[in-house]
């Protein structure tokens, strides 16, 4: 199933765009329900909250008197933080239990107002936030709830700031206008993303890329959108994950690249690539056929060495391609410090780029970008790869992201000569 995470602040609209993903097919989870079911008279949910609190916070009837307990928390975040600590993890549990039994290859939309706040991003294929201006939000809140401004606005500094939100945000639904226009929104998102993701998902299939090479130039957001698929990455496959790191040329900042994020996760061995690859394709990042070698050159020693598996995702709307390596071979090495060494030598980055245009250029009219891939290796052995190491020798670089153990030692800086082809157009630093 495509696990969805749905949030907003306060008057954004999200009750809108969750109740048109139910009329559009989707399993909508609403956290707040939750919260109400599961403090109802007789549950164990209720008695741990009276025993925090006292039976004052009951009503008559022996129900839970919200306004009562309101009144007891809001302002107070030691007294929210207990309360919290009951219903969140309750909340949870029986979220966990609908989404379990939603149909195969549902799309689960989990709506959660403080998704943010509790930090719960990583535990989606995707996170959607439906956003709409400070302003506007308090306008709403006085018009249709009667509140104050100043009520609107303290009831705005108790949930994650704007920007915050849209930090966490894979998707973003704007709501500063009419709800006819956040519904089409949310159509278009269904159609052209949240559809095809959840078949592909279902499938275990790539999301389908077509064209030859475009470099965009440097998109300052590319390093926040791979942190939050890093997550994701960590969660799904832990403790086979040793390393996990943006590579590539969106990993440079001022670097133009094709639109394509890299990603390098690093595990003991290829034993523990095949042993995860089921579950990186459950998290949104199927695999390519078989085992792929970075290594152009059957001359080279121990070509083996420089073996992979290659991922990408399922997502239809975002690139990427997923390197998994032993930690500590050549490729895997080879990567982090292609990186850091255009990270750090302006004339390496303009060279690259010139590379880069030149090969793009040749390429602009293919179907796929593997011409492309395969035309960059000549400068990536050839010229790349010696001044790389050089660089390295004299910097005393060495891998950023882990301390191998003394009895697995990185390989000397030597034995990187080039990444080589991967056989699938996409290569250590492709984009």
């Amino acid at each position: 199933m495509l696990k969805i995470g749905l949030t907003g602040g306060i008057a954004s609209g999200k009750s809108v765009a969750a109740a048109r993903l139910r009329e559009l097919g989707a399993v909508v989870i609403d956290a707040d329900a939750l919260a109400r079911e599961v403090v109802e008279p007789g549950t164990p949910g209720l008695a741990r909250v009276v025993g925090a609190f006292s039976k004052a916070i009951l009503s008559p009837d022996g129900g839970l008197d919200r306004p009562k307990l309101g009144a007891l928390v809001f302002g107070n975040p030691e007294r929210l933080a207990v309360l919290n600590s009951i219903i969140h993890p309750l909340v949870r549990e029986r979220a966990a239990a609908l989404a379990a039994s939603a149909p195969k290859g549902a799309v689960v939309v989990q709506d959660i107002p403080l998704l943010v706040e509790t930090g719960q991003g990583a535990n989606f294929h995707l996170v959607v936030v439906v956003d709409a201006p400070d302003d506007v939000r308090v306008q709403r809140m006085v018009q249709h709830r009667h509140m104050t401004a100043a009520d609107a606005r303290a009831r705005m500094a108790a949930q994650a700031g704007r920007e915050l939100r849209l930090a966490a945000a894979d998707a973003v639904l704007d709501n500063s206008g009419a709800k006819e226009e956040l519904r089409d929104a949310v159509d278009r998102l269904w159609k052209f993303r949240l559809a095809p993701f959840a078949e592909n998902l279902a499938r275990h299939r790539l999301a389908a890329r077509s064209g030859g090479p475009v470099l965009t130039p440097a998109n300052p957001d590319w390093p926040a959108q791979a942190d939050r698929l890093i997550a994701r990455l960590r969660a799904a496959a832990a403790p086979d994950v040793l390393t996990l790191d943006h590579v590539g040329s969106t990993a440079v900042p001022g670097l133009a690249a094709k639109d394509v994020l890299d990603l390098q996760l690093g595990v003991e061995d290829m034993a523990a690539a095949e042993r995860i690859a089921p579950l990186l394709a459950d998290a949104g990042f199927p695999a390519w056929p078989g085992i792929i070698s970075d290594n152009p050159k059957p001359s080279r020693p121990d070509p083996a060495d420089w073996a992979k598996r290659l991922h990408g995702n399922a997502d239809p709307g975002r690139a990427v391609n997923l390197h998994v390596r032993a930690v500590g071979s050549p490729g895997w090495r080879f990567a982090l410090c292609f990186r850091d060494w255009l990270r750090e030598d302006a004339a390496a980055r303009a060279d690259y780029l010139a590379e880069k245009r030149r090969v793009a250029k040749l390429h602009g009219v293919d179907k796929s970008t593997a011409g492309y891939a395969a035309d960059k290796e000549g400068w990536f052995a050839d010229y790349a790869a010696p001044r790389m190491e050089s660089w390295a020798r004299h910097t005393g670089w060495h891998p950023p992201s882990y301390t191998a153990p003394a009895t697995a030692p990185v390989p000397e800086a030597g034995a990187a000569r080039g990444p080589g082809r991967t056989g699938s157009g996409s290569g250590t630093a492709e984009s």
